[in-house]
């Protein structure tokens, strides 16, 4: 089958703008963010979804900079949420919701996505127990926008050759 186009038609195609050169002087320059802010602020969407008031987290699990899983802080699935029925108290947390990081190992391994090695982005550091979570999945590199309590962390991720990072993302929205 042979197509036939317009010299007309091709030539108008050919003569079209690109964006870049469409731009108009009054425009600041658009400032395409770099691979950690992306997942970083995609982490901080997926904390909207957040079940739990006294704190909302998201966290993403990426390897080769493709999406594996997200997860964010909520309670059991079926169960009622702190939202709608109050909080679940035990020496000053609520321990009614299943975290972020731990929500985005499990969303991944239900639907059997390998997440060894990978990386997490997570709006919060992970909590003590989290911490031990992530490490057992084999993710190698943790991704964090806000100090989160525990320190305990720092040190055992040095030992386990965890690499354990602070990005502060300018708010987009």
């Amino acid at each position: 089958m042979k197509i036939k186009f317009k010299k007309e038609k091709i030539e108008r195609l050919s003569k079209r703008q690109t964006p870049s050169q469409k731009s108009s002087p009054s425009k600041a320059p658009r400032r395409r963010v770099d691979w950690h802010e992306y997942f970083m602020n995609i982490a901080a969407e997926v904390a909207t979804r957040s079940t739990c008031d006294r704190k909302h987290v998201g966290a993403v699990i990426v390897r080769d900079k493709t999406i594996l899983s997200t997860g964010y802080n909520g309670s059991v699935r079926g169960l009622p949420h702190c939202d709608d029925v109050g909080h679940m108290m035990e020496d000053g947390h609520c321990v009614a919701t299943i975290h972020a990081e731990a929500n985005a190992i499990i969303q991944a391994a239900k639907n059997g996505v390998r997440v060894d090695g990978a990386d997490i982005y997570i709006t919060a550091s992970p909590c003590w127990n989290c911490f031990k979570i992530v490490a057992n999945a084999g993710i190698k590199n943790i991704y964090y926008g806000e100090f989160y309590r525990d320190d305990r962390i720092f040190d055992a991720a040095k030992q386990l050759g965890i690499r354990v990072s602070q990005i502060k993302v300018p708010k987009i929205k």
